[in-house]
């Protein structure tokens, strides 16, 4: 139901600006700032994003929970395409995302709703698993195929991977 007055109601607030905006400054100068801060918002989102990947590569490396950085560049991603759409009101939007006290307060909001039930990385995350017949250990599983090869045992002919001799 939210996404769908979404839907409906942010191009009718995105026609009302227009008319507003347009009736106030005139056309060509409505045309001439919806085009800007696409060209604007376009560039903050590049830069933000170049560092909310630094940011992510980051996290891996010191094997960090990548959560955060994710989110950030998610809203950044969210951002850019605020930014693209014409319109007064997703550009305040797209920008408000580019912020990083905005993004971080959306982040708190979203985490604080969302339960993860487990997460594990890195060299100790193997602890605790426990392997049926094994007393909790993995190093005492080896998984293997094999395959037959006594003489007088081989098929005759190709073996299946090629067509053989012709």
């Amino acid at each position: 139901m939210y996404l769908f007055l979404a839907f409906l109601m942010v191009p009718i607030i995105e026609i009302a600006l227009f008319i507003q905006v347009g009736g106030a400054i005139g056309l060509w100068p409505t045309l001439a700032i919806v085009v800007l801060t696409a060209v604007i918002g376009t560039w903050l989102v590049k830069t933000q994003g170049r560092m909310a990947m630094g940011q992510l590569r980051s996290s891996f490396q010191q094997l960090n929970d990548p959560a955060e950085p994710l989110a950030h560049g998610a809203m950044i991603l969210f951002a850019g395409a605020l930014l693209l759409t014409p319109g007064f009101f997703t550009d305040a939007f797209g920008f408000a995302l580019l912020m990083p006290p905005v993004r971080l307060a959306v982040y708190r909001y979203l985490r604080a709703r969302v339960t993860v039930a487990q997460f594990q990385m890195g060299p100790g995350s193997m602890q605790g698993r426990h392997y049926p017949g094994t007393a909790g250990r993995p190093d005492d599983i080896i998984d293997g195929d094999y395959e037959d090869v006594t003489p007088g045992k081989r098929p005759e002919g190709p073996s299946g991977w090629v067509d053989g001799p012709r």
